[in-house]
Formats: C-alpha cells, structure tokens, sequence
C-alpha cells in the first residue's frame, strides 16, 4: 500500500510517548508531540489538562497504560489508577481542548473462549485485573463524543522471554508491525466513523509468534503464568481490512 502522509505536526499529542508504543510511533510521526511520564503524567488530572490544553491537538492518542497483566493481579491501586482514573482524566483534558481521542485498548477485554472477536461482540467477562481496568476504560472513553476505541495487541520489537505459550491464541504482533498501521489509521483518520475498531494481525499462538523472532523459544502452557489468562482473543480484523482497501483505491492511479 502507498504510505499515506502522517498528520501535520503539531495536531497529534501522544501520550505515554516514552513506552514501547509510544517509542515506535514517535519514529514514525516526526514533529509529533509525544510527552513521556515524566512530563505528562496521566495520573494527575491537573497536570495531564495543563500540558494538553497547552498542545492544542487537533487529535489525541492515548497510549499511556499499566500493561503487566501478572504484576497488576498484587499492584491493583497503581493499575486502576493509570489505566481508569489517567484514562478518566486524558479524555476530559482532550474534550476540553476539542481534540478527538483515540484510546489504545486491548483484546484481553474479552473472555477469551472462542476468538475471531468482532468489535460489536459483548466484551468480559473478565479474566483477570488488567482486563478489568482496560474493559472500563474503553466505558470512560465511549463517554466522549466522536471518540474511538482501538483494539490491540503488541509485543516489543524482540521476543522478550524464554519461553511461550502454545495454548494462547493471539491476533497480535511485534510492535514495529502494529505500530505503521496505527500511523496509516491516524492518517485517514477523518475518514473513520467507528468508535470501536480492532488493529491486527492473522490470528497464531503466542509460540507461534515468539518463534518467528526467537528460533530458540521453548514451548511452555499458560497454566505456568500465575495469573488466569484466556484460551483464543484473537481478533476480527475485517473491518479494518475494509478501511485499509477504500484507502488503497483512493492512492491507486
């Protein structure tokens, strides 16, 4: 596909712009505004409303987010505080400045039996603490008017640990893949009128996945996790597939 031009500098603000997402993006949108924890930290109401009505974007993608599905299960409070109070408080800041927000979500908010999740498919129940918080979250989001809810997953650039899982399927991928079709949405962005829409790759397991990156990766179960995890969230990309083709045709000569 012809890359599509990113937003003009200046009308984007990212936050969480120092996580693995975040990092990924700003390589891809130059001049973006990308502000990491230490400068906006979503967790202050007063602070994230200053730095954003200060930035003035014209759009908003909320990146910022506790993502240790294991670690969230004793870190509660820390968990429920970034991923619903700083959610809670990104999206009144960009409503204020009247930016249209973009909220990154994830496809744990599903219970995870079946897999092939369409984005109109009732979510939960959940299977543990994290998902619990990212489930509300998309409610805080769905809150704001003209709002979108992007459904995903992603791993950092290199397969981070010994082993994977084999029965845990996924529709994510490695995050410099996920990242360039989160910019080529951004960019065609006007032309979206979802408020949910999920961003993903084939449905695989976890091992599958890993291995593609870490030839050696051993097989593991997701009973050795120590956090209830789900069987298949893998995602029903169709809808995406649809924007991305309409989106070929208007660059094809």
């Amino acid at each position: 596909m012809t890359a599509s031009p990113p937003p003009a500098a200046g009308s984007l603000l990212l936050t969480g712009g120092s996580g693995v997402l975040g990092r990924e993006l700003r390589a891809l949108l130059p001049g973006v505004m990308a502000p990491g924890s230490l400068d906006l930290d979503v967790t202050d109401e007063r602070r994230a409303a200053q730095v954003i009505a200060s930035a003035a974007p014209r759009v908003v993608v909320h990146c910022a987010a506790y993502t240790d599905v294991r670690a969230a299960e004793s870190e509660r409070e820390r968990c429920w505080l970034v991923n619903v109070v700083g959610t809670r408080n990104v999206a009144r800041a960009a409503r204020e400045a009247g930016a249209r927000l973009v909220h990154v979500s994830t496809d744990y908010v599903f219970f995870g039996d079946r897999g092939g999740y369409r984005e109109d498919d009732v979510p939960g129940p959940v299977r543990n603490y994290y998902s619990l918080t990212k489930l509300v979250a998309e409610e805080v989001v769905r809150a704001q008017p003209d709002s979108l809810v992007v459904r995903t997953s992603f791993r950092p650039r290199a397969w981070p640990y010994p082993t994977a899982f084999t029965d845990l399927y996924t529709s994510q991928d490695y995050v410099d893949v996920i990242a360039p079709l989160l910019v080529e949405l951004i960019a065609h962005l006007d032309e979206v009128e979802d408020d949910t829409l999920h961003v993903a790759t084939e449905r695989k397991s976890v091992f599958d996945l890993a291995a593609r990156r870490a030839p050696g990766v051993r097989r593991a179960s997701k009973a050795e996790a120590g956090v209830p995890l789900p069987d298949d969230v893998s995602l029903d990309v169709e809808r995406f597939g649809r924007l991305r083709a309409a989106w070929e045709r208007q660059t094809t000569p």
